[in-house]
């Protein structure tokens, strides 16, 4: 984008400085490149050249891509959620539970945004109108979430053909990617052969919901207020925003995402159990703030967190087929995952600096006015 500039410099323009957003999501993408060309020349021989890896990657992270969405908002708004883990796992196993005595999906799929939505609000309320922390208050959510999945059912439940066929078969459909033909590349060491690949029905739900909450960011008068709440809320109250408002749609729909996610969670495993999504909630965290989410507020994209969805994966996947993870050595992926989210933290504050005095020095040698 560029701007004109008036006075003796009449005609020239200048172009603006690249959002801090848009920087950060750059460098997500750019991240991801890197990290998976790498593999790809180190373990090519070991499936990072097929297709079917990449597609592999959005199958088996349907879920965390929205409940990563749902963090994103969030977290612009300067909150922070992590109850969602639970939730998902709530949602599962209570679908789970009504699917395998008979239930219809329809209904299922209400009780799944019923459940979100009920946490949504309570979370909401408790944060934006009583102005309690949100850690507090998620984190109380989180264990009311984790003691109803025992009350529900202390084992696991697997849903069969028999029990939920309208279920299974839903869940078993695929989606063939044909248009990435079969190819034979040649000039390696090993020639590899390109197949299609399958996509699940659940990525598809994955990104239209992706793409719906970019659109309402961007496009949306709520959007908009959600990044002037985190960016600061003085100022938006003086522009007319209704912060506490703001802020209390924000964790409905965060709820209402991670009531989705544990349903979208249901039908790739086919099963919920009480572990289930354990962890899922840092995983979101990571994945905003890897793709460009300030834990500070105000700056977020959710394209940027679905490349920083793909970054774990990467990582994971690199970890599992380097063998460095093997002989209960799991850990390892742990590592690599807090290194890599402690080096984006950092790498956010440093540029936000550089970025911040570079601005300051430039209003500082603008001529003064007569």
């Amino acid at each position: 984008m560029t701007k004109t500039i008036s006075g003796g410099n009449r005609g020239k323009t200048q172009r603006e400085p690249i959002a801090n957003s848009q920087l950060l999501f750059f460098i997500a993408v750019a991240i991801f490149v890197l990290l998976y060309v790498a593999a790809i020349i180190a373990f090519g021989d070991k499936g990072f050249l097929k297709p079917q890896t990449l597609l592999t990657m959005f199958n088996e992270n349907a879920a965390l891509i929205i409940v990563a969405c749902a963090l994103t908002i969030v977290m612009i708004t300067g909150g922070i959620d992590i109850s969602v883990g639970a939730v998902i796992a709530l949602v599962s196993i209570a679908c789970a539970k009504y699917l395998q005595n008979g239930g219809e999906i329809w209904v299922s799929i209400l009780m799944a945004l019923g459940i979100g939505l009920a946490f949504g609000v309570f979370q909401g309320f408790l944060i934006s109108y009583l102005k309690i922390q949100p850690f507090i208050i998620t984190l109380a959510g989180m264990f009311l979430a984790r003691g109803l999945v025992t009350v529900v059912s202390k084992e696991g439940i697997s849903l069969t053909s028999e029990a939920a066929p309208a279920f299974i078969r839903l869940k078993d459909f695929r989606i063939s990617i044909d248009a990435l033909g079969s190819t034979d590349i040649k000039g390696l060491t090993k020639k590899v052969v390109f197949t299609p690949g399958t996509l699940e029905v659940t990525v598809i739900v994955a990104l239209i919901i992706l793409l719906a909450v970019a659109l309402m960011l961007k496009k949306t008068r709520l959007g908009r207020h959600f990044y002037a709440v985190g960016g600061n809320q003085q100022s938006a109250l003086m522009l007319g925003c209704n912060v506490q408002r703001v802020r209390f749609h924000a964790y409905i729909i965060s709820g209402l995402l991670a009531g989705i996610a544990g349903y979208v969670n249901l039908m790739h495993k086919g099963a919920g159990n009480p572990t289930m999504a354990a962890g899922m909630e840092m995983d979101a965290i990571a994945s905003s703030i890897i793709g460009g989410t300030m834990l500070s507020g105000g700056v977020g994209n959710v394209f940027g967190t679905l490349f920083g969805v793909l970054n774990l994966s990467t990582i994971k996947n690199i970890v599992q087929v380097s063998g460095i993870s093997n002989g209960g050595k799991e850990w390892w992926q742990n590592i690599t995952t807090g290194g890599m989210l402690c080096i984006f933290i950092v790498m956010q504050s440093i540029i936000l600096f550089v970025r911040g005095k570079s601005g300051r020095k430039k209003a500082g040698n603008k001529p003064a006015k007569n």
